[in-house]
């Protein structure tokens, strides 16, 4: 179960990046992404409701961790917060197993949306999420600035 942080002052960035667990891939979402702040692997309060991405890895471990937090969220146990979708990123490269595909397609029914981000080879060999940006980032930076735009 992620716990609740303290009340934070909000900042004006555009929501929250929530690692549902360690290594999750909110570092390098902060860089290829920008506009968002990583949660601290809390779910954020505040007195008015913010905007939170959930954050996994796609392996068994991260998508388990997703469908507790979803369950959290779904279940109320969390208030003050605005869930916009999940953004799962590869744990390895190539198709995921069948068993992973059937775990993703479960836990993100419970989700708004769900953005995915493939296996990038040179994230893992500490080069900037800047400078090896793939295109499945152009969508998620559009609809969560879509989605955060004030009214």
């Amino acid at each position: 179960m992620l716990p609740v942080a303290p009340k934070r002052q909000d900042t004006g960035h555009g929501w929250w990046w929530l690692g549902v667990h360690g290594g999750a891939g909110v570092s390098t979402l902060e860089q290829a992404v920008p506009g968002g702040r990583d949660a601290g692997r809390a779910w954020p309060a505040a007195g008015t409701p913010q905007p939170v991405v959930l954050v996994a890895r796609s392996d068994a471990g991260g998508l388990k961790a997703v469908q507790s937090a979803a369950q959290q969220w779904a279940s109320q146990l969390v208030t003050g917060v605005e869930l916009l979708g999940l953004v799962v990123v590869a744990d390895a490269p190539g198709r995921r197993p069948k068993a992973l595909r059937d775990l993703l397609y479960l836990v993100s029914g419970a989700v708004p949306r769900l953005w995915e981000i493939p296996w990038v080879e040179q994230w893992r060999l500490g080069e900037s999420a800047l400078t090896h940006l793939p295109k499945e980032c152009a969508p998620l930076a559009r609809d969560l600035t879509r989605l955060t735009r004030p009214a």
